[in-house]
C-alpha cells in the first residue's frame, strides 16, 4: 500500500473526537432548539429549561462519543451504532435528572402544584429527549459515514493516480531503454563497416564514439533533459555520421537561443536525426542533407529536421521503430499535447515535424 493508503479510522480519537468543535457546535443548536420546544407553556424560565435540555444534550453526545471508540473491538452479534443508540436512550433520564438537580432550589417549599409541574416537565423532558435524541445521533453517524465515504474515494483516487504515475514512469522507462540498444547497434555497424572496407577513418570514427558515449549514456536514463544538452548529442551523432560518409551527408542547425532552456523527453531529437540518415541518407547513392530547425512559436517549440534523402516511399525498409517507439513516449509523456507529422519533400526526401509545449525544464 502507498503513502495514499486509506487509514483504519481517519477520524480524531479521545478528547478531540468528544469535545470536536463542529459536534459540540451541533449539540449546543440542537439543545437549545430543544429547550425553547419545551418551554413553550411552560411557568419555568426559559433560560432554566434551555439550561436543562443543554445538560441533556451534551451528556448524549458524551455518551455517543465515548461508545463510539470503546470499547476497540465489538462483538460480532453487536454493532456498535446499536451500542450507542442504547446508551443515549439509557442516558437521557439520568441526565434530566442531573439537569433539575442542577437548576433545582429549596425543593422542600415547593407546594404540590409546584413538585407536579416539575414532574410533568422532567418527563417532557426526558420523553423529548428519548425521541429526538437518537435521531439526532442516527443523523450523525450517516454524516459521518458520508464523510468517510467521501475521504475513502478520494483517498482511493489519490492512490490510483500514484499508481498510474508509477507505471507511467516503468513504461516510459521502457520504452527508453528500447531507443539505447536501437541506436547503439546502429552506431557500432557503421563503425564495423568502416571496419570492414579497410578505411582510415575507423579509428578516428571509434574515438569520437567513445567520446560521444561519455557524454550520452548518463543522460539516456534521465527522465528529461533539454532541447540544449538534446542538440548537442544531435550534433556530435552528426559528425560521427560525417566522418563515416563525408562526400555524401551535409546538414545544418538553425536554433532559436530562446528553446535551449525547454524540457525535452531524452533522445527525442536523436530519434528524428538518425531516422533519417538511417532511412533517408545512407540508401541513396547520392546522399543528401540534413536540416534541423528549432524556434518558437507562440507557446509552443516546433522541431522540423528534413532531409534529401530517398523519400518515403523509396525506402525498402520503411521507418523502422523508432518513430514508432518516439509517438509512444510523446504520448504518455504529454498526453495528446504534443504532435509528430511526417511530410514528404519536393522532388525527394522526408520533413519530421514534432510540436511540444514550451515548458521550462526544472
Amino acid at each position: 500500500m502507498t503513502a495514499a493508503a486509506i487509514p483504519a479510522d481517519p477520524r480524531p480519537r479521545g478528547l478531540a473526537l468528544l469535545l470536536n468543535w463542529k459536534r459540540v457546535r451541533f449539540t449546543l443548536l440542537a439543545s437549545v432548539a430543544l429547550g425553547l420546544l419545551i418551554s413553550i407553556g411552560n411557568q419555568t424560565a426559559t433560560l432554566i429549561v434551555i439550561a436543562r435540555a443543554v445538560i441533556v444534550g451534551f451528556s448524549a453526545m458524551l455518551v455517543f462519543g465515548l461508545f463510539e471508540q470503546w470499547p476497540r473491538s465489538m462483538p460480532h452479534w453487536l454493532a456498535r451504532s446499536v451500542l450507542q443508540l442504547v446508551a443515549i436512550v439509557i442516558i437521557v433520564p439520568f441526565s434530566a435528572m442531573l439537569a433539575y438537580y442542577a437548576t433545582v432550589r429549596d425543593y422542600k417549599h415547593y407546594t404540590d402544584d409546584d413538585r407536579r409541574a416539575m414532574a410533568i416537565g422532567f418527563a417532557t423532558l426526558t420523553f423529548t429527549g428519548i425521541l429526538f435524541a437518537p435521531w439526532l445521533a442516527v443523523g450523525a453517524m450517516l454524516q459521518q459515514r458520508n464523510a468517510l465515504v467521501r475521504e475513502q474515494a478520494l483517498a482511493f483516487e489519490l492512490e490510483r493516480s500514484q499508481l498510474e504515475r508509477n507505471a507511467l514512469d516503468a513504461r516510459l522507462r521502457l520504452l527508453q531503454a528500447q531507443v539505447e540498444p536501437h541506436f547503439l547497434f546502429n552506431t557500432l555497424a557503421n563503425i564495423q563497416a568502416l571496419v570492414d572496407a579497410g578505411s582510415p577513418q575507423a579509428a578516428r570514427v571509434l574515438a569520437r564514439l567513445i567520446a560521444y558515449l561519455r557524454a550520452a549514456v548518463p543522460r539516456m536514463h534521465d527522465p528529461a533533459t533539454t532541447l540544449d544538452q538534446e542538440l548537442e548529442l544531435v550534433r556530435a551523432y552528426l559528425d560521427l555520421m560525417q566522418m563515416r560518409m563525408p562526400d555524401r551527408l551535409q546538414f545544418s542547425l538553425r536554433v532559436d537561443p530562446a528553446v535551449k532552456n525547454l524540457a525535452c523527453p531524452p533522445m527525442t531529437l536523436l530519434t528524428l536525426v538518425e531516422n533519417a540518415v538511417r532511412h533517408g541518407i545512407d540508401p541513396g547513392e547520392e546522399g543528401g542533407r540534413i536540416d534541423i530547425d528549432v524556434f518558437l512559436q507562440g507557446n509552443r517549440c516546433l522541431v522540423r529536421v528534413s532531409d534529401t534523402g530517398v523519400g518515403l516511399h523509396s525506402s525498402s525498409a520503411g521507418l523502422g521503430t523508432g518513430l514508432s517507439t518516439l509517438r509512444e513516449r510523446l504520448r504518455l509523456t504529454y498526453g495528446g499535447d504534443a504532435h509528430l507529422r511526417l511530410l514528404e519533400v519536393d522532388p525527394h526526401g522526408v520533413c519530421a515535424e514534432l510540436d511540444l509545449p514550451a515548458k521550462i525544464s526544472t
